[in-house]
């Protein structure tokens, strides 16, 4: 995990985001259990809280559970979680991308062809 200090994003969300993008895309399977906190806080030269709290704001979104004496199980992700959780991602990515379209003056209309032609070179 690659943890930037000078990204502007705060150090627990980028472990929380490093963590939720490595469950949703199975590379941390149901029932595995994430490094311990302090270990991953020893790991990363960070504080035991800050890694403290990138892992409940993965419990809160229900990604993870505190088991006591064992640390955070991954829980079993169903499938509309998981369109819930990618489609999270979509619209902010596209809040992004129709945030940088209207700095940079483009219509509607060319924001829609650009996207069109986006898709269709995927589709290749």
């Amino acid at each position: 995990m690659i943890i930037s200090q000078t990204s502007g994003v705060p150090i627990y969300q980028q472990i929380s985001d490093s963590f939720r993008t490595d469950i949703l895309e199975g590379r941390i399977k149901e029932g595995e259990y994430l490094p311990s906190i302090r270990g991953l806080a020893k790991e990363l030269k960070i504080s035991v809280i800050t890694t403290m709290k990138a892992y409940e704001l993965l419990e809160e979104e229900g990604l993870v559970t505190a088991v006591q004496g064992k640390g955070y199980a991954v829980n079993a992700q169903d499938g509309n979680m998981l369109k819930e959780q990618h489609m999270r991602k979509v619209e902010e990515g596209l809040m992004q991308a129709i945030q940088s379209a209207r700095i940079a003056g483009l219509s509607e209309k060319e924001l829609m062809d650009t996207l069109r032609i986006l898709l269709t070179l995927k589709e290749n």
